[in-house]
């Protein structure tokens, strides 16, 4: 069951930062039960404005740090919506990228963290409302927040650093709630030279229904993220 309901769906824009679009689309748009206007931001597509109810920043294998036009107009547009007052989501890259458009700061880990994991979060956030405090999520990431944005609250924690954190109206989170099975077996087996084939296959094992359905519980953000924007929705409109 949703936990949302409004008069109309969400309008939402979907910044879809991966290289390869079709399984980030195909997720996404599984997960997020909205009408969805996609820009595929490698390719140069950005919004023209800020006519939407909230904006999702999705994954990439870029690095935020990287000097590419495609990243320096996603942020310069972010900057501008978060200004805007339109709610924001980002995932992986999304999250890295929130927090660096906010100043934080985003830095390499020297190391991997992917496959199933645990991550904590404080029960204290919209966003993970009704999601067991300690998660199963399928993480996949060698860049992280080491430093929030001024003003943020981390909600959301490993061993590995930050996981999740909010300022104002933009939340962001590592992990990877849109994943499911055959996208966690298709990312695992595309880090073949990035990490050994060892932990390749163990990340592989670990693979399967059980943790999947743990991990799924997680997939309720989305519904949390659609209802947070349709309760800031009248304050938007009395703004503009």
């Amino acid at each position: 069951m949703r936990a949302h309901t409004r008069t109309r769906p969400a309008r939402i824009a979907l910044l879809n930062t991966a290289h390869k679009r079709e399984m980030t689309r195909r997720n996404f748009r599984r997960e997020l039960d909205a009408d969805i206007v996609e820009f595929h931001t490698p390719s140069g597509e950005i919004p023209e404005g800020f006519g939407y109810d909230g904006f999702v920043v999705t994954g990439s294998a870029a690095s935020v740090y990287w000097e590419r036009e495609w990243i320096d107009r996603l942020k310069s547009w972010v900057r501008g919506a978060i200004d805007a007052g339109v709610p924001a989501l980002g995932v992986c890259y999304g999250h890295q990228l929130l927090a660096d458009v906010m100043g934080g700061t985003v830095e390499d880990m020297g190391e991997y963290e992917i496959g199933y994991r645990t991550v904590e979060h404080n029960g204290e956030n919209d966003l993970l409302a009704g999601i067991e405090k300690k998660m199963t999520v399928f993480t996949s990431h060698s860049d992280r927040v080491a430093e929030k944005p001024p003003g943020a609250t981390v909600f959301a924690e490993n061993d590995y650093g930050i996981h999740g954190f909010r300022k104002g109206d933009v939340f962001g989170v590592q992990f990877h709630p849109e994943y499911d099975i055959q996208t966690a077996e298709t990312v695992a087996k595309s880090k073949k030279g990035d990490i050994s084939q060892e932990r390749i296959d163990t990340v592989l094992r670990g693979v399967n229904k059980e943790n999947y359905r743990e991990a799924s519980g997680a997939k309720r953000l989305f519904d949390n993220f659609l209802a947070y924007t349709e309760k800031r929705q009248p304050t938007r409109v009395a703004a503009d």
